[in-house]
């Protein structure tokens, strides 16, 4: 798929197959094409070039068909109605919904009904939104940025409807900031940098991609710039005295941080996580001549 939006190339050549029943994060800085991505899967924007097929089907023939739910960023409930009136004027659209008690009960927000859009909270709103997409039964759910809004708690306890969900074998696509939340509930991984698929497959599989070790050590008074100047060091990040560096080769960073910075003490080593593989992958620079794969084919 292709996507512009005037001089700004916003999808530029994303190619992706996701089997029913999988659970897939997109990854990617601001701007790498996330959202214009749902948007074209949901048939809200169209592609310029390129062609899209929802359970072989256009996206609009598959939301109009109820397959498709969707949790955006943004949507505006109605004002001057309840919860429950709102989900029903929704389920009332689709052939055959589920009741208005089932979704609130499977977004957790049976105790809403009777409430006003008015008086919710953020957190809440967006679990209202997650039962107007729900109340269609769909096969596919498509989430952006799902718990902006959210706290600690309510966040959980969407996560633990969102399971509930997937343990029917429905399909899943969120987009997320959170990496800690991709790399707990998403089968698979994919990263977008610039319009671009720069990697795709299971995250075990995309943690290979960015090759290297973490080391965490106490350092009174480093300076980052010094840090990045060790051998084999290709990103930095200092929190007070504790610094965090990401290393392609930590025996030889090792070996030139101890004489250099001789003040290091509880110094740890690690494999990546994946929010240095979100670093390495989505950094300026990183995979210039074109995207990665994890072997399961082109992408």
């Amino acid at each position: 798929m292709h996507k512009r939006y005037g001089d700004v190339h916003a999808v530029r050549g994303v190619d992706l197959t996701i089997a029913p029943g999988e659970v897939v994060t997109l990854l990617g800085p601001n701007g790498a094409g996330k959202s214009t991505t749902v948007d074209m899967i949901l048939g809200l924007t169209r592609p310029d070039s390129g062609e899209i097929l929802v359970f072989g089907r256009s996206p609009a023939q598959a939301v109009r068909e109820g397959l498709v739910g969707a949790v955006l960023q943004e949507g505006a409930l109605l004002e001057d109605a309840t919860v429950g009136e709102i989900v029903g004027m929704v389920a009332s659209l689709h052939r055959k919904p589920l009741t208005v008690h089932e979704a609130l009960r499977r977004a957790g927000i049976e105790d809403l009904r009777q409430r006003r859009s008015t008086r919710l909270s953020g957190g809440q709103k967006q679990r209202v939104r997650f039962a107007v997409a729900m109340v269609s039964d769909p096969d596919l759910l498509l989430l952006d940025e799902p718990t902006t809004g959210m706290d600690v708690t309510t966040r959980r306890e969407f996560w633990r409807s969102m399971r509930e969900f997937t343990a029917l074998g429905r399909t899943v696509i969120f987009a997320t900031h959170h990496l800690e939340e991709a790399e707990e509930y998403a089968d698979k991984v994919v990263f977008l940098r610039k319009g671009l698929v720069v990697a795709d497959g299971p995250i075990d599989q995309v943690r290979r991609l960015a090759a290297g070790r973490v080391l965490r050590a106490v350092i009174p008074g480093a300076a980052r710039e010094a840090l990045l100047a060790l051998p084999g060091v290709v990103n930095v990040e200092i929190f007070g005295e504790k610094v965090e560096m990401v290393s392609s080769d930590s025996d030889v960073t090792l070996r030139a941080l101890l004489p250099g910075f001789p003040g290091a003490r509880g110094i740890e080593v690690a494999g990546v996580g994946l929010d240095e593989v979100f670093f390495a992958l989505t950094a300026e620079g990183a995979l210039a001549d074109g995207a990665l794969t994890t072997g399961e084919g082109e992408r």
